[in-house]
């Protein structure tokens, strides 16, 4: 069986002969045409180096990729910048790379940008590399040279966990050991280059165990003969799909089986990486691009906050707070920059902790918060769902590429003060676990309304009802709040925005534990609702802010405890509906009508809403 086809990007520092090594690959493997074959024997580099500054300065700038081919293989090489300015090129040209090519300078030994393109190379999952030791012409074919690159190669690889790392003494500029071995050194017994890639296996690197297939388009045929056509258009990022299959679709949940699998000439009984096909779904599902199907029982993680590798691809720094566009398979979220927690130190390929800026090519790990979910991968499990980009929202350019290390189902630290000199750990138990173990799904039902419009006798039945339905509540009633976690504060403006705070953030705890939280609050500052929404929003949690709309009138006629009478005579100074605002929600989740409506028929209307959440 033919080995199929190997990408291959080069790697290293500046005049360590990548694009001569090319041109060599090129020109001994009889790959070029007629009338390239004059450039070649003036110099071997014009092969690959186009651009007109690169043949000036004699250095590449630009990405340059070139095919060939042997009996045996074919061959796609990235032909990468080795200058530390262009670095964010070199990142390019590996992103799909299968094996890298790290040249080294037998003179000049591991630099600086050598260590920095390999460990590059590892981060982008390339798990096969080659260093390059070129011109050893210049070093008189010297053995103890030799054998100190390869032993600090070989030391860098271990410490980087590169799996398959090997060693050749060469000279791309008169060909020893490019394509056919050399006699020149008789201590190396390996394959020459060419023969060692030809050999390469990487058919094993992909994972072809956890189906992953990204949705890029929805497709609805058209015609009388086709009407109920309805499939999704992509390519197979990771594992086997085949008819029959079941699969979810994520981030909605919703469970289906595979009717059938379209390519480009017709349908086809499994669909594997990389191929480009149309699944056709059993049910007739809401599906849009983004979303992803996968199989059950090996579901990514739906997570808003990620750990990831950064290469940080532009001038100006990275700071904490940032904010720009993701871009994750054909998903796309804005993300913030929570925190940055290491920078590599590329020289010594140690961690420096807790740096406060990312500057042009360095390489960092931070902690990112997205503003809706991302079905991410761990880049070493699937290079396609682990990997995304950073881009800046106002210039439209792409600052950063990163690489997942860990994905957390929980939102982590929620937005607002906290005490200072502490930390947030995250949950040993993640919510879905626990959710799935003990069959329940939280939520927060946050009734709003003036005093007496009937928030808390609608809240009590609601409780009742929702007991009785096998889910477990809670009512967190305002005034009951205020006999212990808020009865120090009172009823000013601040006050009742530091109640809001402490029963939002309760509520959210209750909500993460699988509860139905019920809020009975007057909360009449539309700010206050809003960062409780946000807060549940960040978490992923549901948030349902149903408004009891019931007149000021009818508010005044019941008054329970006489509070709007002695409002009225000057003797309780504050009251909401009276001298103080009550800000009206505008776009309120449910509208109860509290003088209209009797109690069930509204406890029945936020059952109606809630269930389109469970």
């Amino acid at each position: 069986m033919a080995p199929g086809l190997l990408r291959i990007a080069t790697a290293g520092s500046v005049d360590d002969g990548k694009s001569t090594l090319i041109g060599r690959l090129l020109y001994d493997s009889k790959s070029l045409m007629a009338d390239q074959v004059p450039d070649a024997e003036v110099d071997l580099a014009r092969l690959t180096d186009g651009l007109r500054a690169e043949r000036e300065q004699g250095i590449t700038i630009d990405v340059a990729y070139r095919f060939f081919a042997t009996p045996r293989r074919s061959f796609i090489v990235a032909d990468t910048p080795g200058h530390v300015r262009y670095t964010r090129n070199m990142v390019t040209g590996a992103s799909t790379a299968q094996a890298a090519l790290v040249l080294v300078d037998a003179v000049n030994g591991l630099l600086e940008q050598s260590h920095r393109h390999a460990y590059i190379s590892s981060l982008l999952g390339i798990r096969h590399m080659v260093a390059c030791v070129n011109k050893m012409d210049l070093v008189d074919w010297s053995e103890d040279r030799f054998r100190e690159i390869e032993a600090g190669f070989r030391g860098m690889t271990a410490q980087l966990g590169v799996p398959d790392a090997l060693t050749i003494p060469m000279s791309a500029l008169h060909g020893d050991n490019v394509v056919t071995a050399s006699e020149r050194t008789p201590y190396y017994e390996g394959p020459p280059l060419l023969e060692h890639l030809e050999e390469l296996e990487v058919a094993s690197d992909r994972n072809f165990d956890a189906a992953r297939f990204p949705v890029q388009l929805a497709i609805r045929a058209r015609g009388s003969s086709q009407d109920d056509y309805r499939g999704y258009a992509g390519q197979v990022a990771g594992g086997v799909l085949r008819p029959g299959d079941e699969i979810v679709v994520l981030p909605t949940g919703d469970r289906t089986t595979v009717e059938r699998i379209d390519g480009p000439e017709g349908p086809v009984e499994a669909a594997f990486p990389p191929m480009s096909v149309t699944v056709v779904p059993a049910d007739d599902l809401d599906v849009s691009r983004g979303d992803l199907m996968c199989r059950p029982d090996d579901a990514p993680p739906v997570t808003r906050r990620l750990q990831a590798q950064l290469c940080w691809m532009t001038d100006d720094p990275l700071r904490p707070g940032q904010r720009f566009r993701l871009k994750h398979t054909t998903r796309r979220v804005r993300a913030t920059v929570e925190s940055l927690d290491t920078r590599l130190d590329v020289k010594a390929l140690r961690e420096d902790r807790m740096p406060s800026e990312l500057s042009l090519n360095d390489i960092g790990r931070v902690h990112l918060s997205l503003s809706a979910p991302v079905m991410a991968d761990r880049y070493e499990d699937n290079r396609i769902t682990g990997g995304f980009i950073l881009i800046d929202e106002k210039t439209r350019n792409t600052v950063a590429a990163g690489m997942v290390v860990r994905t957390y189902e929980e939102a982590g630290p929620p937005s607002g003060p906290h005490s200072p000199n502490i930390i947030w750990h995250e949950p040993a138990l993640p919510r879905r676990e626990r959710w799935g173990k003990l069959g329940l799904r939280g939520a927060t039902v946050w009734l709003t309304g003036l005093p007496a419009s009937g928030k808390s006798t609608i809240a009590e039945e609601l409780e009742r009802r929702v007991v009785a339905l096998g889910r477990p509540a809670y009512l967190l009633d305002g005034e009951n709040v205020r006999h212990g976690l808020s009865a120090d504060l009172g009823f000013s403006a601040a006050d009742r925005h530091e109640h809001a705070r402490r029963v939002a953030s309760v509520a959210r705890m209750f909500a993460d534990a699988g509860l139905i939280t019920i809020v009975a609050l007057v909360s009449p500052a539309t700010a206050d609702r809003q960062w409780a929404r946000q807060l549940h929003n960040e978490a992923g949690l549901e948030f349902i802010e149903a408004w009891v709309d019931t007149p000021l009138d009818e508010c005044e006629r019941r008054d329970p405890h006489g509070l709007y009478a002695r409002a009225r005579a000057g003797r309780l100074r504050g009251f909401t509906g009276i001298d103080a605002p009550y800000e009206a929600p505008v776009s309120a989740d449910v509208r109860l009508r509290g003088a209209e409506e009797t109690v069930d028929q509204s406890v029945d209307r936020v059952l109606a809403r809630l269930e389109r959440t469970s």
